[in-house]
């Protein structure tokens, strides 16, 4: 089933109208999980960050040994090509992604030289400005790099992060907050996740366990250049009990509000808002 509608897939050097099936049985990123992907997001008219996505996917590539086969700065272009057809009232999820065709010897590994190549624009809306969501605990971890390419964005990762999130929403909550493997604060089973406490910003430290993700980093640039404080620390479930705001941060929506994490509330606080407001500012620097 698709993520969204109105989908144009680009495969063998073409574009395609609708859902084009790319995958065959026997390829390695099927039945091994030899699969990379990005997303960026068509808003507006705006890309924000979007040769920032490409030129990630092909580091996900190589952190799980396929070989990348198309350069980032032509990737921005077929890209850009592939959403003309949207206009600018449209939003869509932009969605390039690599898997391994062939694998080793022993088929576990994948084989170099050896790599399908896709790209999924899907229209999906963006979620409304003050969109909230509640979040709860979940018994699952974020999983070490001795463990798992958790340096990569990778498919193989998911399946952990749909067990969080339907764990949470089971407790009847959103979303999770995710601990790492000594029970430090990681993410959200979907998101990087921040907290404000007296008047400054705080976010989990990129350790390795999760993906430090591109609008994380790029809300950190917008909040120290507007002369925010803001501090990427080891922070605990206490640390966000006792926060003052807390909201999640990705390339789905942006920035998105949280109204309760278990039984602690918070508000869509003004320094959740300023950092909405100081992102779509920026955005209007990235035209499609």
């Amino acid at each position: 089933m698709a993520f969204g509608k109105n989908i144009r897939t680009f495969y063998d050097g073409a574009w395609h109208d609708g859902d084009q099936m790319v995958m065959r049985a026997g390829d390695h990123g099927l039945w091994q999980g030899s699969n990379v992907f990005d997303g960026a997001r068509l808003f507006d008219g705006l890309v924000p960050d979007l040769e920032g996505h490409c030129a990630r996917l092909n580091r996900s590539a190589e952190a799980l040994m396929i070989t990348p086969t198309v350069d980032p700065d032509h990737m921005v272009d077929i890209v850009r090509e592939g959403l003309r057809p949207y206009g600018n009232d449209r939003a869509v999820y932009i969605r390039p992604m690599y898997w391994c065709i062939n694998g080793s010897e022993l088929g576990v590994a994948p084989a170099p030289n050896s790599t399908g190549f896709a790209i999924c624009l899907e229209e999906v809306a963006m979620p409304p400005a003050e969109a909230m969501t509640t979040l709860t605990t979940t018994s699952f971890r974020r999983p070490v790099l001795a463990d798992n390419v958790c340096d990569a964005k990778a498919g193989c990762l998911y399946p952990n992060n749909a067990r969080m999130l339907v764990e949470a929403q089971r407790k009847g909550f959103g979303n999770a907050l995710v601990q790492d493997a000594l029970g430090n604060v990681a993410e959200t089973a979907s998101a990087n996740v921040w907290m404000v406490k007296d008047g400054e910003y705080f976010t989990p430290i990129a350790n390795g366990t999760f993906l430090s993700g591109l609008t994380r980093k790029r809300h950190m640039l917008n909040l120290r250049a507007d002369g925010y404080t803001v501090h990427e620390a080891v922070l605990t479930l206490d640390d966000f009990r006792t926060a003052d705001e807390v909201f999640l941060t990705g390339n789905f929506s942006k920035v998105q509000g949280v109204s309760a994490f278990d039984d602690v509330s918070y508000a869509y606080g003004s320094y959740t808002r300023k950092a909405r407001e100081l992102y779509m500012d920026w955005a209007q620097t990235c035209p499609m």
